[in-house]
């Protein structure tokens, strides 16, 4: 039973457990200790070797950063059986101040860097990026454009093309979105601690009305992407966006950027479900390089 398992690797008597909402792969429970503590376990069968470490790795390294967002207390991880157990987090609604808070602590975290592009967080078993069930090879690169062809979009227009979920045409439309990169991608930058995967629902409001960062898949690239994302899938405040121009202001053209940026969690998603995103990937690659 993974929730007693859990305990064990907390290192504490089992005194319930119950089953939760988790996520569209994984299987979650509500673990509650002898002596009162509550953990969030998430585990599924099939999970990869180190893939729950490299998450715990990149809650550490995004959750480290001064000035930052807070991130939920890792309290065991395991690969036998595979398992995350993270501190309980009571949910609410980010507030006015937790809106602006998710901005200012996002462009500081992005601030605090990464050695390359594509380098993972420190101490992570995984090197690669794990999204789903799409996985990426490991790579780094000091040249942004240059990774963001070969080691994103190149690897999924490939296997949305192979998987048949993209309409007709619509390859060639990602081609020359990638074979624009050095022109399209805006003035270079320094390589950004991302999350990897900030949609919305990867931003935990807390019951004080602040906002978590959960589920990353991070490493260092493009800040505007973290922002892309949580454009694509959901709707930010303008405060959080506002308070993160003010922090950290971004580059002339970043709004005509966004459909670039986008092109890559629609790949993903395409690569995985098939459907609509197909189509929605080839729309913004032809508005990214019309």
């Amino acid at each position: 039973m993974i929730a007693a398992a859990a305990a064990r690797a907390i290192g504490r008597p089992l005194a319930a457990a119950q089953r939760v909402a988790g996520g569209d792969i994984n299987e979650a429970w509500l673990v509650e200790l002898d002596d009162g503590t509550r953990a969030f376990v998430k585990s599924r069968a099939g999970a990869l070797p180190g893939e729950y470490a490299t998450e715990a790795a990149g809650l550490g390294w995004l959750g480290e950063v001064e000035h930052g967002l807070p991130v939920p207390e890792v309290l065991a991880v395991s690969d036998e059986p595979p398992l995350l157990a993270l501190a309980w987090i009571d949910e609410g609604a980010l507030d006015a101040a937790g809106e602006e808070e998710l901005g200012r602590g996002l462009a500081h975290v992005h601030a605090a860097g990464a050695d390359a592009f594509g380098a993972p967080p420190p101490g992570a078993p995984r090197r690669g990026l794990l999204l789903g069930r799409v996985a990426l090879d490991a790579a780094t690169a000091a040249d942004w454009p240059g990774f963001y062809a070969e080691h994103r979009l190149a690897p999924l227009l490939r296997s949305a093309a192979d998987g048949g979920a993209l309409p007709a045409g619509g390859a060639r439309a990602i081609e020359v979105a990638i074979e624009r990169l050095p022109e399209l991608a805006g003035p270079p930058e320094p390589p950004a601690r991302l999350h990897g995967d900030l949609w919305g629902g990867n931003v935990l409001a807390a019951r004080d009305g602040r906002p978590y960062l959960i589920d990353p898949a991070a490493y260092g690239g493009h800040r505007e992407v973290d922002l892309a994302m949580l454009q694509l899938f959901g709707a930010p405040s303008q405060r959080t966006l506002a308070a993160y121009a003010e922090a950290h202001p971004l580059a002339d053209g970043h709004e005509r950027r966004l459909p670039l940026w986008q092109l890559f969690p629609l790949l993903v998603h395409g690569v995985l479900f098939g459907g609509a995103y197909g189509a929605s990937a080839v729309r913004a690659a032809r508005q990214a390089a019309p």
